[in-house]
Parts: structure tokens; sequence; C-alpha cells
């Protein structure tokens, strides 16, 4: 291996046998004759990829995409079944949640068992105990077996044991989500510490502004396969067409990508791996209608923006019907629907209504929750004096809302409506209620649920400044 690899991953498959019953294991096992009663499932298909030494190395990918196995196999938790991986490095690794950890001992015990699994001899870890407790901090409970911990105490303790036995390859998988914010904060302070001491960090998060932030490159997965790596921008923008299941749209990227910088055979063979949906949600299928199809369920020949969303398969929606969406998408700031925005960049809501009866006056609406229903933010042509004239029976009009994403990266909810005013009550003509999910990629969160964009300026005062 490369003296400059930290990490070399070559051609690693793991291959896991699924059994429709659990006699059949015993069965096939028996069998004279060999029969096969199992398939196979490919948690990983000759993957490869490498992580030079200081570097800070992200995997991104769906749930399935074998991010944690890989991780696994390196740190040797599993073994592949064809493949090889070689380490250059002492390892500290934070797996899921209590992986190393034995639950009837204590926190202190813990400490020590597991640094005598990574070599360090006893003395050298009572001169480590009183970093790990104080970055720890859970006080007494160190003393306490760690099955009586919660979530957080757990976490806090696994995470401390692994910064502060001063690793040379730190490998984390997810494990931060399970602290509060201040000991998020606290972790991610000293891996920025260890990334400027040149340690190299190898890790899983579905928290795309960290990624974006720390990572000096990404490798994305897909059903574990490899479809591509590079710079983290520019992989978080694929994985955003996997999470919209815009597979054609990703093969072209990566078609061109492969193009500009000459490495079309690298790329080829990812190709094979991207058919499909990402299994995220309602989005389209292979059989879903392609752009300009004009499909039935489209209008006037338009390919549906509804096939690239990721929808609620429980919407609420009523009215009494005298409209109807046809359609509905989010287009983010290179005009391509996603349910996945950047903060900070210009995004779209676009809406298709089609009428089936003479209306005065409609009103189109959006508004975007929070997770516990609350309202967030929105509007209607109403509000921005974007009134629409009478409609006729069979009309079908489009409205586009355009503005700055200024929510903190998370998770929210779009519902969005068409509805009018008549003898002075309002009437609802067809409303969809928490009909879509938007997730908002964020490397700067600051208080509270927007950003309000402050400008900060600072400078050194000096005596002189109190007589002015």
């Amino acid at each position: 291996m490369d003296s400059n690899l930290a990490i070399s991953v070559r051609e690693v498959t793991k291959v896991y046998r699924l059994y429709d019953k659990p006699i059949d294991r015993l069965k096939e096992s028996l069998s004279l004759t060999k029969k096969k009663l199992h398939k196979d499932f490919f948690a990983l298909d000759k993957l490869s990829f490498e992580v030079k030494k200081g570097e800070t190395v992200g995997i991104i990918g769906t749930n399935g995409s074998g991010k944690s196995t890989i991780l696994k196999i390196i740190t040797g938790v599993l073994t592949p079944t064809t493949g090889t991986v070689e380490v250059d490095g002492n390892i500290s690794a934070l797996l899921e949640l209590g992986a190393g950890f034995n639950s009837d001992y204590t926190g202190m015990e813990n400490i020590y068992m597991n640094g005598t699994m990574m070599g360090f001899s006893r003395e050298q870890m009572d001169e480590k105990i009183p970093d790990i407790l104080e970055f720890a901090d859970i006080g007494d409970f160190v003393y306490q077996p760690v099955k009586t911990y919660s979530s957080g105490m757990f976490v806090r303790l696994a995470f401390a044991l692994a910064i502060n036995v001063e690793p040379e390859i730190l490998i984390v998988d997810e494990a931060l989500s399970v602290g509060d914010v201040f000991f998020q904060s606290k972790c991610y302070a000293r891996m920025e510490q260890m990334m400027k001491n040149g340690t190299t960090i190898l890790m899983v998060s579905h928290d795309m502004g960290s990624i974006i932030k720390y990572c000096d490159k990404v490798v994305l997965l897909n059903r574990g396969k490899f479809v591509a790596e590079g710079d983290a921008g520019e992989m978080v923008d694929l994985y955003k067409k996997i999470l919209a299941n815009q597979m054609d749209d990703l093969a072209a990227a990566l078609s061109e990508r492969s193009s500009a910088d000459g490495a079309a055979g690298d790329d080829a063979g990812a190709g094979s791996s991207l058919s499909g949906s990402a299994g995220t949600g309602t989005t389209g299928d292979p059989g879903s209608p392609k752009e300009g199809s004009g499909s039935s369920e489209g209008y006037f020949g338009m390919p549906l923006m509804k096939r690239k969303m990721t929808l609620n398969p429980d919407v609420q929606e009523y009215g009494d019907r005298r409209a109807e969406f046809l359609d509905l998408g989010t287009l983010d700031g290179n005009g391509n629907v996603t349910n996945l925005l950047l903060k900070g960049e210009m995004f779209t809501i676009r809406e298709i209504i089609r009428f089936h009866a003479p209306l005065a006056m409609p009103i189109f609406t959006y508004t975007i929750r929070d997770k516990k229903g609350t309202d967030l933010s929105g509007t209607n042509t109403m509000f921005e004096g974007c009134d629409v004239r009478p409609v006729k029976a069979g009309d079908t009009y489009e409205v586009r809302f355009t503005q700055k994403m200024t929510l903190q990266g998370g998770e929210y909810l779009l519902s969005m409506s068409c509805t009018g005013y008549e003898n002075g009550e309002h009437v609802v003509y067809h409303r969809l209620y928490n009909v879509a999910s938007l997730t908002v990629i964020s490397n700067k969160n600051t208080v509270g649920v927007y950003d309000m964009e402050s400008e900060v300026k600072l400078r050194l005062m000096t005596p002189e400044d109190d007589s002015k």
C-alpha cells in the first residue's frame, strides 16, 4: 500500500444469505444435493476507494447503501466476503451506540477494557483518564454499570474515550446525532482540532451540512455500490438526485463528470448501480413517465414534477374540488426538482392547478411547518398582491413562489392549497396538508428557526475611543 494512504479498500464485497424460513438454513446445510435455499444479498458489491493520511472523508448514501457495513469491515468487526482492506495507523472507532462496551461493567471498567483492546497499558490509561472524564462530564455515573446510562451519557463516554486515546485514524458512524446540541458542538470542535493535528477521519453522516463543512472528499454509495467520489458539494448534489429518484439525471451527471476528468472507465461500472428508486418515500418508480412522454397524468405534454418528489403517502387532502392540484414540486437554485434545499439559496415552490368550475378570484397558497405542526412561513397570491382574474372551467394555472431559504438546517413539511372567498366566507377548493417533506442542508445554523443573516463587524477598541 502507498505510504501516503491511511486506508485502502479494494474490490470489497459483502454477501449475506437470506432465508425465507429459519429451518431452510438447516435444510440447506444437510442437503446431499446441495440445493440452494437462500438468496444472496449484496450489502457491498466490489467497492473500492482510498483515504489519504490526514484527510477527512465522508461516506454518504441512502439507508441500506452499505455505509455502516464498510466501516465495520475497516475496523475489523466484519470480514469481507471478497476483496481486501489495508489500514496504516491505529484506529479509534465510534460505531453504533454501545459497540465495544460491556453493559454490565461500569464506565470506568469499560474505559480500561477498551484501552487494553487498543494496545494501551493500564499506566498509559491512568494518564488519559482525567481528560476522558473531563470531556465526558457524566460525574459519578462513570462508576455505575453502563446499562443504567441514558443514550446521551453513553455517547458522551464513548466519544470521550475515542478521541482521547490519540488515534491516527478516527472513524465515526452517526454517533453524534444522539448527544445534545452543546455536546455535539464540543465534539465537532475537538474533531476540528484533530483535523488540524493531522488525524485521518472517516465519517458517516446524514447531516449534509457537516459533510460539506468538514470533509475534504466524499464517497457516494447507492445500494452497496460505488457511485462517485469527489468534492463534498458536488457529491451532495449527486446524492440529492438519488433521494429524488432522478436516476436518469444522475447517470447523465456521472457521464458528463467522467468525460470532464478523463476517467470514463472508472465511473462506467457505477452506472449499473443507478437503476431503480432510492427507496425513500413515495417517489417515482422505474415505470414512471419520463420527461416529455406526455403521460395521461400530465398536462400539455409536460413531465410530472411530483414523480421526482418524496411525497407523503398519507397526505390529508380536502375541499370541494372545483379546483384540483395536477402537479407540484420544489426547485432548487439550479432548477432541479428536489426535496433537498441548501440554506441561503433561492428556491421555488411550483404548483399546477386545473379548474373544474368558473371561480371569481381563486387564491394559491403554501405553508412550511416544522415536524410538530407549527407554522413557520408561508404566503399566498392575495398577500403578495398577485390576484388571479376570474377563471373558467377547464383553465389550468401555474403559480411559482420564489424566495430565499433562510430556515435552519433540518426537516420540514410543505402544505399548499387553492382557496377563495365567496359571499364573505372562506372556501377551500383543494388543500394538500403536509404533502411533501423539505430537507434543508446547512453548514451554519444560528439560534431559532430561521437565520436573520446578520452582518458581523469586529474591531479592536482603544482608550481614545472613549473620548469620541
